[in-house]
């Protein structure tokens, strides 16, 4: 039985689907106006293996994750270089589906653009005005009035009266309230915009992530997710807007995927205080980048850096050195299985499962079990993790030294024990220690893996 946190309610809760074996799930994705750094990593990663492990259990999921291709951020950076919007968008979803897919996270099985949803957004405005609940500003913006929905700062577990009080929003005087926010943004010269019932213009951000999850599964659905810094206002937002339109519970369970940080401050693109997939991955094996993301329970903070991912190499390394020279089955062990289900049916703690899996590995140590080895091969495969070959990885990512040429070093080593000469062999064994290279003597003759 899966237990998982709802934001919403503040406690874990036992999941239960709208629909018996089926579940919508939609998590905000990347505004593209910039490369993904790690901390868009994370949050891919957490909802790729939250996937895989509900599919796994037999569920149905349809997973949504849009891509934001118009937005302000977008359209100064699109200045800046003097180029195209299309272009420059068009240009960052290449390189957001070529991290994706050197991590090794699964597509979504809808990515909707928030320029194809233009018409259902304009739609979704109509009926808040019809309603009461947005107003045509002065300045002929269209705004959300956050007072008339009663229920707002549910999700935040914020007062209104507090926000309002202690608000930095800037006070614009079109607005009724500093906490309104703006559903469709009148075009400026200049600006990308859509013809509407209120003049040329763009969509608000907010508005746009109703519409497409709206659009695609429908106007109440079992799983909203995204990163702990979309909790306030964006989440809130879409809950307030969502349901006032509809009349309807917006999501059941809502999932926040806890902050990215360098030197203990949140990994944001705003502050320059952050890595890109791309940097990372210049100097890191994906997997190691991977099980590094999925070392501390989603919902926590995690700190980058660099003993952190030498750590989890390190222990990526332990679990790979269990699978070598092992043929595998096609078959499972169940006891080890329903050990890792039941961490991971623990609102998916994946530093739980990873321990399955260690214990596993030291008993795999011992008893050189197919069954064994399969298991944890197919286990990890969940967390995206021991897909490689064990000699790919424990070999990769030496530069000074060719495979050809440790090989030939290790046969002349080999040559020199068998003639003991000792002081040849003891050479030969510090000049690849020296470029990263640990040997490993056995029965079966000599391995080597990357150190």
């Amino acid at each position: 039985m899966l237990h998982l946190y709802n934001s919403l309610t503040r406690q874990k809760e036992v999941f239960t689907p709208m629909q018996p074996g089926k579940i919508g799930l939609y998590a905000c994705g990347i505004t593209v106006y910039d490369r993904c750094h790690l901390g868009h990593a994370r949050s891919m990663v957490c909802f790729d293996v939250i996937v895989r492990f509900l599919r796994e259990q037999g569920y149905a999921v349809t997973f949504v994750r849009n891509i934001t291709d118009i937005d302000d951020k977008i359209i100064v950076r699109a200045t800046e270089r003097n180029m195209p919007i299309q272009e420059l968008t068009e240009f960052y979803i290449k390189t957001m589906h070529e991290d994706a897919a050197a991590l090794n996270i699964l597509p979504p099985d809808i990515e909707p653009r928030a320029t194809d949803h233009i018409e259902s957004i304009i739609k979704l405005i109509t009926r808040l005005i019809d309603s009461g609940y947005a107003y045509v500003s002065d300045n002929g913006d269209v705004c959300f009035e956050v007072n008339r929905f009663k229920a707002y700062g549910k999700l935040s577990n914020k007062d209104l009266d507090a926000l309002i009080s202690g608000s930095r929003i800037e006070v614009v005087k079109e607005k009724r309230s500093p906490l309104d926010f703006v559903l469709w943004k009148q075009a400026k010269a200049g600006e990308p915009s859509w013809p509407s019932p209120w003049g040329e213009g763009r969509p608000g951000w907010h508005i746009e992530c109703s519409a497409m999850s709206m659009d695609e599964l429908g106007e109440q659905f079992d799983i909203h997710g995204g990163g702990l810094d979309l909790k306030f206002p964006h989440h809130e937002n879409e809950i307030a807007q969502s349901e006032a339109a509809s009349g309807k519970k917006f999501a059941n369970y809502w999932m926040h995927v806890g902050l990215l940080q360098v030197n203990n401050e949140k990994m944001a693109k705003s502050t320059g205080n952050f890595f890109t997939i791309e940097e990372v991955l210049k100097k890191h094996h994906p997997e190691v980048v991977r099980y590094f993301l999925l070392s501390s329970h989603y919902r926590s903070p995690l700190n980058y850096s660099e003993d952190n991912l030498q750590n989890a190499h390190k222990a990526l390394t332990r679990l790979y050195q269990s699978l070598k020279d092992i043929e595998l089955v096609e078959a499972i062990d169940h006891d080890w299985a329903g050990q890792f289900n039941q961490a991971m049916n623990d609102d998916f703690n994946t530093p739980e499962a990873l321990a399955v899996l260690f214990q596993l590995s030291h008993e795999l140590n011992k008893t050189h079990s197919p069954l064994q080895a399969a298991t944890l091969k197919k286990l990890a495969s969940i967390l995206g993790i021991l897909q490689s070959k064990p000699e790919e990885f424990l070999q990769a990512g030496l530069e000074s030294m060719d495979k050809e040429k440790i090989e030939t070093l290790i046969n002349e080593r080999l040559e020199a024990r068998a003639a003991k000469n000792w002081s040849r062999a003891d050479e030969i064994r510090v000049l690849l220690v020296d470029a990263g290279v640990e040997l490993e003597d056995g029965v079966g003759g000599t391995s080597w893996r990357r150190r």
